[in-house]
């Protein structure tokens, strides 16, 4: 059982890793699920639009994408984010890089969980989940 962070990109620095740590365990945990093998890799727009074409055949920038890899209750998937994107995304909705940073961050592990947010209504119920978990922050 791991969760672990890999940096792909200059000039970023993950802060408070063990408390992130903790955080998204308990999430899982709430979800009545263990934690498996979770992997962040935090890069620049190239490298995710190069994944986002490679494996999902979409030709736009993303904040994040998440591949899933669970086994029954065990959660497990690789997590990659754009920091460039939540850098711009967060000037978009006027809050600091952190705060979106940890949104983006809590996103990817309720993909994991199995929430979706393809539809008005499965986003807007992702975006409460997202509230919820960062108020355990």
């Amino acid at each position: 059982m791991a969760i672990t962070f890999t940096i792909e990109t200059e000039n970023f620095k993950l802060k408070e890793r063990l408390r992130l740590r903790k955080w998204l365990k308990g999430v899982i945990e709430n979800e009545k699920k263990r934690v498996g093998e979770i992997g962040y890799l935090f890069c620049d727009d190239k490298y995710l639009i190069e994944v986002n074409r490679q494996y999902l055949q979409h030709d736009t920038y993303t904040d994040i994408i998440t591949f899933p890899y669970n086994e029954g209750d065990v959660v497990s998937g690789d997590i990659l984010i754009s920091v460039e994107r939540v850098g711009e995304n967060a000037k978009k909705f006027g809050v600091d890089f952190e705060s979106e940073l940890h949104r983006v961050m809590v996103h990817g592990v309720l993909h994991l969980l199995g929430q979706g947010d393809k539809t008005e209504k499965e986003a807007k119920k992702m975006h409460q989940r997202e509230d919820e978990a960062l108020k355990l922050l």
